[in-house]
């Protein structure tokens, strides 16, 4: 699906902070509700996150938002070497473009880095998106998150 030409796709910033952490929460719990019950999606993403720890898992990472009018309608985090950390819309935007053209914008950006190929870890409900961009699962297993069990999808890309 095209995205709505009013989004526009810039680096991230520290006063995204707050937004984007509460954009990732939201989007946990609206999103996944079909897939995980609540303790999962209550171990996957706090409704109280500590947002020490996200300034400093971001700033190891490049990230890209998405936003439209001053509103964050998404945003992904990766890493250097190809690996898709993080990958996020807002539950109004879902389904509308927004995450295809924050993975298209990264992957322009690993290319000229010579990134060959990308990688990453899928939750069940990331697997389809992945595999629609022509990701493939390479292996799946189990993970444990604040003891809550998910089902997780190692997938690549070549680019």
């Amino acid at each position: 699906m095209p995205l709505d030409s009013n989004i526009s796709i810039r680096q991230y910033q520290i006063q995204d902070l707050s937004p984007l952490v509460r954009l990732f929460t939201e989007s946990v719990h609206e999103l996944t509700a079909t897939a995980y019950d609540e303790t999962q999606r209550y171990a996957w993403a706090s409704r109280t996150p500590n947002l020490d720890t996200w300034q400093h898992r971001l700033e190891s990472l490049e990230t890209l938002v998405a936003e439209e009018a001053g509103q964050l309608a998404g945003f992904i985090s990766y890493e250097r070497n190809g690996q898709i950390d993080l990958i996020y819309t807002a539950p109004n935007y879902a389904r509308k473009g927004v995450a295809s053209a924050l993975l298209r914008k990264a992957e322009e950006h690993l290319r000229s880095l010579d990134v060959t190929e990308l990688h990453t870890e899928a939750s069940v409900v990331a697997k389809p998106f992945f595999q629609r961009h022509g990701f493939e699962v390479e292996q799946e297993h189990q993970t444990t998150v604040r003891g809550a069990h998910f089902l997780r999808y190692i997938m690549r890309k070549p680019l």
